[in-house]
């Protein structure tokens, strides 16, 4: 293989590694509550709580705020725009097939969460093909907590209540885990109680005791000289009393995704030291949004120890390690009820950056118009000059974007953006029809066409396609002399669906953001062909992830037949199964006029709501 080619393979290596690291974190070995053998919320005893025995509790600050930020109580100069559009109609046989669909979400959702209930009750998450359990996120039952609003959604409120039970049981006071990933706690176990609250008109005040308590442990990371969070939180050092400094490298989307769940628990309590803490670090990214490498983005690698916080990468994405700072912005003014306009100017300060160096059609053999959102890295040209080189990589995680873009162009009157999320969110859902099994992979690199549509009509032949696989196979070998034979043979080893050049991460994981698109553009447009759509995918889905205890990710979509994984993440009951669930249910269901969902999909009701 080819020099360039070699070192391009080793690149993306690199990059899924640290994506890799982004969503993993140390497991512990036991739960903060019981297997099924024992009682729903079972605490274990103290001197087994951990390796050291030692406990989490709130120490007297170190770095101690002079003053809190508080809650904007201004009244924004107009309303926030209507977000949803008008209810479709639907005769009775329409609605007998919508209801019938519903009904098969609904007996998937109780499926998976009857086989956590019986076989990994009070872990983390079960594993679908064993039936065994593990506890990757803090051993606090994340599976439970993430989905409680679920639970509540479906209508299921013998199994809520039961769960709001075992939940007060959960000691978020220990983990066997050595460091706390404050994002995903923040999104899955905070996020989820608030959520849980809220949705269930404020009935069960332990839930907010509960959000309160993770709260607390969450702000603990933030107890620096500058006030920024150690995003890997060495809770064991704050314990013992060690002086803490937020890192000097820490990825976008963790310290950037933080700030709906924080503000919420302000908004509920009184307590600014929540809103504060969040607060920082959105005007952080704003006074640093201008001086970046690629004014506008922020890179994925940012400098928290510096006040105020700094980038240091040349790397930008809307994907993994980036991409929920970015879908946080939008939804941090509709929580806000339109009171802060500074989400909004961050927001149409990166957007356009992006769809200039970012956003690129994609070739295809339907030739329906498609959009992708892939990678930029700033580099150095010959004569010294910088400049951006954009790679056409598409990731499932960057498919949340079409739902972010299109709920944009709703409230922040840029009309014309619904149509860029429209072929966005026609992208995510092409990658799913493009594979013989029906489900889009993790990772693929997209045919680019010229962003200017006059040079290019973007019009699919396979002398194209084969042009490109030559291009991107051949790079440093002549490979406009590659034959036709060695490119049939790349397409048939490599299973590569007509219109993709390299599938890199054949996964699938049970991921939410191609469907979570596809949810927020039928609620903006009210155009049944994104319900169609959303069932042609679930049909694949289900087919393939069902196992015997509950639905398991899997190990390569380019297969006819994927052989499943041993793993279910909570964010499939949190978030993947409740926006096929949206998509069928009642129109009102969780409105987008009265509730905005934070990154796990969980409901927070707006301040203007």
């Amino acid at each position: 293989m080819a020099v360039r080619r070699v070192r391009l393979f080793l690149a993306v290596i690199a990059i899924w590694v640290l994506a890799s690291w982004y969503y993993s974190w140390q497991p512990p070995s036991d739960s903060g509550l019981s297997p099924p053998a024992k009682s729903p919320g079972h605490r274990p005893p103290p001197d087994s709580a951990s390796s050291e025995g030692l406990r989490w509790e709130k120490r007297p600050p170190q770095n101690p705020v002079d003053k809190l930020a508080a809650l904007p109580t201004n009244k924004p100069t107009k309303p926030v725009p209507r977000i949803q559009a008008a209810r479709p109609q639907e005769n009775a046989a329409e609605k007998g097939l919508r209801l019938k669909r519903l009904a098969a979400v609904e007996d998937s959702f109780k499926h998976s969460w009857n086989g956590y209930k019986k076989y990994a009750w009070g872990h983390d998450e079960i594993k679908p093909v064993t039936g065994k359990h593990k506890d990757p996120f803090g051993g606090w039952a994340a599976t439970l907590v993430d989905s409680l609003d679920s639970l509540w959604l479906l209508g299921m409120k013998d199994d809520f209540e039961l769960a709001v039970k075992a939940c007060n049981d959960i000691d978020f006071s220990t983990t066997e885990a050595r460091d706390i990933n404050i994002f995903e706690t923040t999104i899955r176990y905070l996020g989820g109680f608030l959520a849980a609250y809220e949705l269930s008109e404020k009935q069960y005040p332990s839930l907010l005791s509960k959000a309160t308590e993770v709260a607390d442990l969450v702000m603990s990371s933030f107890d620096t000289p500058n006030r920024m969070p150690i995003t890997r939180f060495p809770w064991k050092e704050y314990v013992k009393g060690q002086p803490q400094k937020a890192r000097s490298h820490v990825l976008l989307a963790e310290i950037g995704s933080l700030g709906l769940e924080l503000t919420k628990l302000s908004q509920l309590t009184n307590d600014m030291q929540y809103y504060d803490a969040a607060q920082r670090i959105l005007d952080g990214l704003e006074r640093d949004q201008k001086t970046t490498v690629l004014p506008g983005m922020w890179p994925v690698i940012i400098d928290s120890s510096k006040s105020p916080i700094k980038s240091t990468g040349d790397g930008f994405t809307l994907g993994g390690m980036s991409d929920s700072t970015y879908e946080y912005l939008g939804k941090q003014y509709l929580l806000l009820g339109g009171a802060l306009d500074q989400p909004r100017k961050m927001y149409e300060g990166f957007i356009e950056v992006a769809k200039k160096h970012l956003l690129r059609r994609a070739l295809n053999p339907e030739n329906i118009p498609l959009l992708f959102f892939g990678d930029a890295r700033i580099v150095n040209s010959p004569s010294g000059e910088k400049k951006v080189v954009t790679t056409p990589i598409a990731q499932h995680l960057t498919c949340f974007a079409g739902g972010m873009v299109g709920m944009a162009a709703k409230i922040f009157d840029r009309p014309s953006d619904l149509d860029v999320a429209e072929q966005l969110t026609d992208g995510c859902v092409w990658s799913y029809n493009a594979t013989v099994s029906g489900v889009g992979p993790e990772i693929f690199h997209f045919i680019p066409c010229d962003p200017d549509a006059a040079k290019d009509d973007c019009q699919w032949s396979e002398e194209r396609w084969s042009g490109a696989l030559r291009k991107y196979w051949g790079q440093n070998t002549k490979g406009d002399e590659m034959s036709d034979e060695h490119v049939q043979h790349i397409i048939d080893t490599r299973r590569l669906p007509p219109g993709m050049v390299e599938v890199d991460d054949r996964r699938y994981i049970l991921r939410p953001e191609a469907i979570e698109s596809v949810f927020y553009m039928w609620r903006l447009t009210g155009n049944t062909k994104f319900m169609d759509q959303a069932w042609t995918m679930f049909e694949a889905v289900e087919k393939w992830t069902r196992s015997k205890y509950a639905s398991a990710a899997l190990d390569d979509v380019t297969l006819e037949r994927p052989t499943q994984v041993d793993s279910m993440e909570s964010f499939w009951l949190a978030e993947t199964l409740k926006y096929f669930y949206l998509i069928f249910g009642d129109w009102e269901l969780a409105s987008l006029d009265k509730w905005v969902l934070n990154t796990e999909a969980h409901p927070l009701r707006r301040a203007d709501a």
